[in-house]
């Protein structure tokens, strides 16, 4: 029996100047490839193009409808397409064609004149022969008539989409945008055959590996994280700054009058789509190639479907994303071109679009996708990189496989470890331990909450009042209550780590063993990526570097942008570690005793490099003449037992008993020329007469143990003082603090008076004098706050005065008051 819609549709097809077949994709499969060349039609993207063309209505339309019955009829026999979906096609056609041609004729005079008109036809006599041909036909058994189609049309269902539409399938109708996909899987050879080429000299992407960054990059940054930034902050920008950004452009000038344009006409900054649909293309040229499996590629194609969702309410809002994107990539503005570049996606009734761009996709499949994600960055130097790339952004290219590092890269991180961190190779993975200062995270946490209840030190102490920049910072604080301070320090340590691993000079092992306990522990504090980001903000807000611009910008896009790598990264707590090593309570205490005479004591002094050795001993040497570890653990004892506050009850605490004995010596010593030591016994005598700093009248056993607490870090990071020794150290420190102040303002009264006294004769007295007392300043007022830690630390046995933090990250021995 003759099927109705195979004989009409090899009806037409003699109008093409085939021989009548009742089954038109009877046709020799390489000849059929061979003619679509010829016709134009060199893969399968060409032939949806199309097919999408020969559905838009209206009788200038006729060529192209019976050009794609003639390709679909090659199509199917050349294997381009299964059977039941060009039969669906063809349907289509028909149902097209019959509505809009009441009559056979009507139809014929249509394509006569398109063709005509073409250039298709020469003189009426061909056309003719073939209108006459089809005549002969409507009166065989095999032919049907224009009456018996529309029959046929309005009983029979179509027993085919027209697209590919398995719930795994659908997902692939976005990559319209730049081919429509008429059958799946691909090839290679009939879908993209200069896949790998193109690929190659458009990406730079030579292999699988190549093609994963690439994937990941353009799902968790793309070019929209640049575009997305220089709007931002252009935003708060005056005309002026404005144009003098765009003069600073250089080749990118074209660039920035796009984006300078879309400001001023108020155009929507949003052109996320321009990255994730070139995912979803980059994915199916990955899987054509078959360097990406099937639910490899249908994974990434999903997820950017679900990023998509989460951004745009339908297809003209994508397709409008796309063009900005497009518009600033290409440095032209193509925003008028909108209805011309994408009008038959949007309008023809065989568009594979002509559906809810919110349901190619299931819950289900976006699970899966995510989860797809995630397990690319499971290794906890995805979180690494991501931290460290918000400060360099271009770290992002390298998530998915590990990559090789040229020599270059590698130089450019040992001189960043060597100038600015003073970390060499010989330091070992163990020397990246100093650079995790949970300490700092606590004295951070603790201002913050005694801000909330206005519980902070005063301004005004008694060596002077905080500069305003300082205080402003202070006040900042108010608002980090809520979040723990932990990230502050640790995207700073990512970034370190990160360096360490790009110089290529430490030993893998170890190093992914810290980026595994920098996870933990930022799981530990921060839940969820949104808390980890808001986080970030708060304290980047409060505390931004002062040497670098601000950061806020950066961490706000990851925050709104749904495919930020923090949220694909491996976000599970695991047993608790730490990159470093975590002081309790009191021995920070003790470690803060030595105030403004060592800035770094923010944590537990490790064993140095040998360069750093050789400075500290020739510090050592030269201000105190110790030159071995058993003459510094004398040293210590002298300092703690009677130090140089004995010196002074010895030697001048008995000349404030008699004033003119004072006087006269003074006078003895100035009528004579002084050698070195007289003359420093001259100056601490007129120091003694002037009570400079307060040294007749306060403890300055502070000085001695300053000098102490100072001396054993020292020694314990030449290897001189083991832990036990150092810890004993630090004990009979805050022994001796506890038992001589009742807090630190009056151990910075002794500490100053200490310092002033004992100073050597040197032209930047006065210079050093008023730096210590703005760093002394800085650390009772915790302005700015981290200049020290006094501010936030309870001195050695004085009643508890702070506020309990609202969150964990506080170091051990914390004492929970109730206020």
């Amino acid at each position: 029996m003759v099927d109705p819609l195979n004989a009409w549709w090899a009806q037409q097809l003699v109008l093409c100047g085939w021989a009548f077949e009742p089954d038109p994709t009877v046709v020799d499969a390489a000849m059929a490839a061979s003619r679509l060349a010829e016709l134009g039609c060199a893969d399968r993207g060409e032939l949806g193009w199309r097919l999408v063309a020969a559905l838009v209505p209206g009788p200038e339309n006729a060529a192209e409808q019976l050009a794609a019955l003639e390709l679909l009829a090659l199509a199917a026999a050349a294997g381009w397409l299964p059977e039941a979906r060009a039969r669906a096609w063809v349907r289509r056609l028909a149902e097209s064609i019959s509505a809009h041609y009441g009559r056979l004729d009507d139809w014929l005079q249509a394509v006569m004149h398109a063709r005509s008109a073409e250039g298709w036809v020469r003189g009426d006599d061909g056309l003719f022969d073939a209108c006459e041909a089809l005549a002969v036909l409507e009166h065989q058994d095999e032919g049907i008539t224009w009456e018996r189609l529309a029959e046929t049309l309005a009983r029979r269902s179509p027993s085919a989409s027209l697209w590919p539409d398995a719930p795994e399938e659908s997902v692939w109708r976005l990559r319209a945008a730049f081919s429509p996909v008429v059958a799946l899987p691909p090839a290679a050879g009939i879908d993209w055959p200069e896949a790998q080429a193109w690929l190659r000299e458009v990406w730079r992407v030579e292999n699988r590996d190549d093609l994963l960054r690439l994937l990941l990059w353009l799902s968790a940054q793309g070019d929209r994280y640049g575009w997305d930034l220089d709007a931002s902050k252009l935003l708060d920008q005056a005309p002026e700054a404005r144009h003098q950004w765009l003069d600073g452009l250089g080749e990118g000038r074209p660039y920035g009058q796009v984006l300078l344009g879309f400001l001023s006409r108020g155009e929507p900054l949003e052109w996320a789509a321009w990255d994730w649909m070139r995912l979803i293309d980059l994915a199916y040229a990955g899987w054509s190639l078959e360097w990406l499996g099937a639910e490899e590629a249908q994974a990434f194609a999903t997820h950017a479907a679900d990023l998509l969702h989460h951004r745009y309410s339908d297809w003209l809002a994508l397709v409008s994303a796309y063009q900005r994107g497009r518009s600033l990539y290409e440095g032209r503005d193509g925003m008028a071109e909108l209805e011309r570049d994408w009008g038959l996606l949007l309008h023809s009734p065989g568009s594979p679009w002509r559906f809810d761009m919110h349901q190619l996709v299931s819950d289900d499949q976006q699970r899966a996708a995510s989860a797809a994600l995630r397990a690319w960055r499971r290794d906890p130097r995805h979180w690494v990189l991501s931290l460290a790339a918000v400060r360099e952004p271009d770290l992002l290219f390298r998530q998915g496989p590990d990559l090789s590092l040229d020599e270059a890269r590698r130089d450019d991180a040992r001189h960043y470890l060597r100038e600015s961190l003073g970390l060499y190779p010989e330091d070992g993975v163990a020397g990246l331990a100093r650079y995790w200062l949970p300490a700092q995270a606590h004295h951070l946490n603790q201002l913050a909450a005694d801000a909330q209840h206005r519980a902070l030190p005063a301004l005004e102490t008694p060596f002077g009042r905080s500069a305003t920049e300082a205080v402003t910072l202070r006040e900042r604080l108010k608002g980090c209550s809520r979040y723990a301070a932990t990230i502050h320090m640790a995207e700073k340590y990512a970034f370190y780590l990160q360096m360490a691993m790009d110089s290529g000079d430490f030993e893998a092992a170890g190093l992914a063993e810290l980026a595994e306990a920098l996870r933990s522990v930022l799981c530990r504090f921060y839940p969820t990526p949104r808390r980890l980001l808001e986080a970030w903000a708060q304290w980047e807000q409060a505390l931004p570097e002062g040497e670098q611009p601000p950061m806020h910008h950066e961490i706000r896009w990851h925050l709104e942008d749904p495919g930020s790598p923090f949220l694909y990264l491996d976000w599970q707590a695991s047993d608790w570690q730490e990159p470093g090593p975590r002081p309790d309570l009191t021995r920070f205490t003790a470690l803060s005793l030595v105030g403004p005479l060592n800035a770094g004591a923010w944590s537990e002094p490790l064993a140095e490099s040998p360069r750093e050795v050789a400075a500290i001993r020739e510090w050592i040497d030269g201000h105190y003449g110790l030159q071995s570890a058993e003459g510094l653990r004398d040293f210590l004892d002298f300092l703690l037992a009677s130090g140089d506050r004995q010196e002074y009850q010895i030697n001048y605490a008995p000349y404030t008993l008699n004033d003119k004995r004072l006087e006269a010596e003074i006078a003895i010593l100035e009528s004579d020329d002084c050698g070195e030591e007289e003359r420093n016994h001259l100056l601490r005598l007129q120091r003694v007469r002037d009570n400079d700093a307060g040294c007749s009248e306060v403890d300055m056993t502070a000085w001695d143990i300053a000098q102490a607490v100072d001396l054993a870090i020292a020694g314990r990071q030449l290897g001189w003082l083991d832990a036990e020794a150092f810890g004993a150290v630090l004990d009979r420190a805050l022994t001796l603090a506890q038992a001589h102040y009742s807090g630190w303002e009056s151990y910075a009264r002794g500490l100053y008076a200490g310092f002033a006294f004992f100073m050597g004769e040197t032209e930047e007295r006065e210079q050093y004098l008023t730096s210590f007392r703005e760093a002394l300043v800085a650390w009772l007022s915790g302005a700015p706050p981290l200049a020290g830690s006094w501010a936030s630390l309870d001195f050695p046995g004085a009643r508890p005065r702070h506020w309990a933090p609202m969150h964990i990250d506080t170091l051990p021995g914390d004492a929970r008051t109730l206020h």
